[in-house]
């Protein structure tokens, strides 16, 4: 059958890829012969001894994404969308602004690069696409509503784009992580670490590696059949 990982000759985009679990999936993806791109709307002034491409985009920007995909000397066959942000308060004290901001990144942002993406993966008949969203856009989270409410649509979203692109060669799935141990979350109060810790039922946080082995197979040759799904990566934090 060949080896189905296999990414050599395949363009990739990774959104928010330059650190935590996009940095993990993108350091993956080129481990396995892609050629990487990372959008993320903070690269200026990055410095990397890693060998993707860094491109500095705002993905709620249509504008911006337009031109980044423009720009690119191959067409991308396979998308990552895991850019997101946070802005946590209480739906009564949540301003407009932390909701918006949230809701264009975290949700967006996702569609304007599937809409961006799919012309050149319909033309090539084949594209793989992956959205990060998360254990609490199913099942909601204290604090979170501009979260939630975003990560819950992006699995919509995935569900609509998979019926819409199948037909063309396009499979389009979700990963849905729980609590990651990335730099950000090691930095988080201890007891916040520990509820999310004795929610799991293997004992054990999810490292960013984790989550970029599930993404890697849907990406694969060997998920070619799986489409519409979301899969969660949580240590079992959700059940």
């Amino acid at each position: 059958m060949g080896d189905l990982f296999d990414f050599k000759d395949r363009v990739a985009i990774v959104t928010g890829g330059m650190r935590g679990i996009g940095r993990a999936i993108a350091e993956a993806l080129m481990g396995r012969g892609a050629e990487v791109h990372c959008f993320d709307w903070n690269a200026n002034g990055e410095e990397t001894e890693r060998q993707f491409t860094i491109h500095n985009v705002d993905i709620s920007d249509v504008r911006a994404v337009t031109a980044a995909i423009a720009s690119l000397p191959t067409p991308a066959t396979l998308l990552v969308n895991n850019a997101g942000i946070t802005r946590d308060r209480t739906i009564v004290k949540m301003s407009d602004e932390e909701w918006s901001r949230v809701i264009s990144i975290n949700l967006t942002g996702a569609f304007n690069m599937i809409r961006a993406v799919a012309p050149a993966m319909t033309e090539a008949g084949h594209g793989r696409i992956v959205n990060i969203t998360s254990i609490n856009g199913l099942r909601g989270k204290f604090g979170q509503a501009n979260y939630t409410a975003a990560k819950a649509g992006l699995i919509g979203l995935t569900k609509t784009a998979a019926r819409e692109l199948g037909g063309k060669g396009i499979t389009v799935n979700a990963v849905a992580p729980g609590m990651v141990l990335t730099e950000m979350v090691e930095q988080l109060p201890e007891e916040i670490r520990a509820n999310a810790l004795a929610e799991t039922v293997t004992g054990n946080l999810v490292a960013p590696a984790d989550i970029a082995y599930g993404v890697m197979f849907l990406l694969s040759d060997a998920a070619a059949m799986i489409t519409g799904e979301t899969l969660r990566i949580d240590g079992g934090q959700y059940i």
